[in-house]
């Protein structure tokens, strides 16, 4: 499921305890981040029990199941290995319930409303000596409200900021975020899907996380677009592959960062981590209307027919609800193409832990001043306006807008003579 992997949400058992089936039918669906994965039978035979329900989080190297093959002595239901029943039936801890949610005098009121604990919590906290208290306090994103095991890591390298916070009397010269009863409207009741869930509270945590500062350029593209509008059939012929905007940009994204290797970093603590790779991240729109973000991985190192290949492939994949945990995975810059939906321009999220993300506007035929050697004169040029959203704790606005620069200068440098 990718090596980052911790853990996973059983969606569905597509089939039921007792029910046979044959070799590569599938078992079970599992979601890991934003992908879904369905589990193929490794063989015919009959599913004996299983060991966990739909939308239970299950970390990784857990048992979910027996299955017989077909063929091999049947299986007892009743005794599966010890060391497995041991597992998977350890209970899970109710931490004690605090009487109100608890606002600490440094942040704003954290309370988890989730006062079930599993057992790798449990493990964790022990093993960091965090009470059950201090648990309650960091913010879980978990299905159903679940702290996960990557809520706590993240609680801890942030220097575990709930550590010695008490119940305190509100200081009435504080700043506190407002309880406000709002009157939200009447209408028809729309819930969530999982996925969505999902992204809203990445884009609430990148927020929080990240102070971010947007600056803005506009490019010429007229030269581009009328090599790609005289070329795009030819290199559908040549290659077998449609030639769209995005492997174009990819390219100029991808030679802009190798020139300034401070945008294509990661903030860890204190430390800022330089990539060494260069993973250009796609924000694609699904049919559902949920975003994904597959990854063009070493886009610096290939050649416009291979950014071709990868972005349809890649776009296909996400229109088909295909994506692996791979693609989705180690991207370090990402760029959205607000362009493809009638937008001028766009102030993006930055797409954690990145520092920084690159919006791309609509190309929108504008009449241009040109300045030329017989004087000032008005021209039709295609024009597109970016923008860059970037974490100004790591990334200053000499460094954001000389990146944001150097990638309209490629974009406007296009060689027309260009050959396939």
């Amino acid at each position: 499921m990718g090596e980052s992997i911790t853990e996973g949400t059983i969606l569905n058992w597509m089939v039921g305890e007792g029910e046979s089936f044959e070799e590569g039918d599938i078992l079970v669906e599992v979601a890991t981040d934003k992908v879904d994965n369905e589990v193929p039978a490794p063989t015919s035979g009959t599913l004996i029990k299983t060991f966990f329900n739909a939308k239970d989080v299950v970390p990784v190297g857990e048992v979910i199941a027996i299955l017989e093959a077909s063929g091999e002595q049947k299986a007892t239901k009743e005794t599966p290995k010890k060391e497995t029943q041991k597992k998977v039936e350890t209970p899970k801890i109710k931490a004690p319930k605090l009487e109100q949610p608890t606002q600490v005098s440094n942040s704003f009121s954290v309370s988890n409303s989730n006062t079930f604990f599993s057992p790798l919590i449990i493990s964790i906290a022990k093993e960091h000596h965090i009470s059950f208290e201090e648990l309650a306090r960091i913010p879980a994103t978990g299905t159903e409200g679940r702290l996960r095991k990557s809520d706590v890591f993240n609680y801890i390298n942030q220097g575990r900021p709930y550590k010695f916070a008490q119940p305190v009397v509100q200081d009435p010269t504080a700043y506190r975020i407002p309880q406000l009863n709002l009157d939200k409207g009447k209408g028809k009741i729309v819930e969530m899907d999982r996925m969505r869930q999902m992204i809203a509270d990445r884009m609430v945590y990148s927020k929080h996380t990240s102070p971010h500062v947007t600056a803005y350029v506009e490019a010429d593209l007229t030269d581009m677009v009328n090599w790609r509008n005289a070329n795009k059939k030819a290199f559908q012929e040549k290659h077998g592959e449609k030639l769209t905007f995005t492997p174009l940009f990819v390219e100029a994204v991808a030679k802009a960062v190798k020139d300034f290797p401070m945008i294509n970093v990661s903030v860890d603590g204190s430390n800022i981590i330089v990539k060494e790779d260069i993973n250009i991240g796609m924000a694609t729109a699904l049919p559902t209307g949920n975003l994904i973000v597959p990854v063009v991985k070493n886009a610096d190192t290939k050649d416009l027919k291979q950014l071709a290949v990868d972005v349809n492939a890649l776009a296909s994949k996400a229109r088909d609800n295909k994506l692996s945990g791979d693609d989705i995975k180690g991207s370090t810059f990402t760029i959205s193409n607000v362009g493809t939906f009638g937008s001028l321009m766009g102030t993006p999220i930055i797409n954690q832990p990145e520092v920084a993300i690159l919006a791309l506007g609509i190309i929108k035929k504008r009449a241009e001043v040109l300045e030329t050697e017989e004087g000032d004169e008005i021209a039709i040029r295609s024009m597109m306006y970016l923008s860059l959203s970037f974490d100004h704790r790591v990334v200053d606005g000499y460094l954001g807008g000389s990146f944001l620069r150097r990638v309209a200068d490629y974009l406007e440098q296009f060689d027309s003579n260009r050959t396939l």
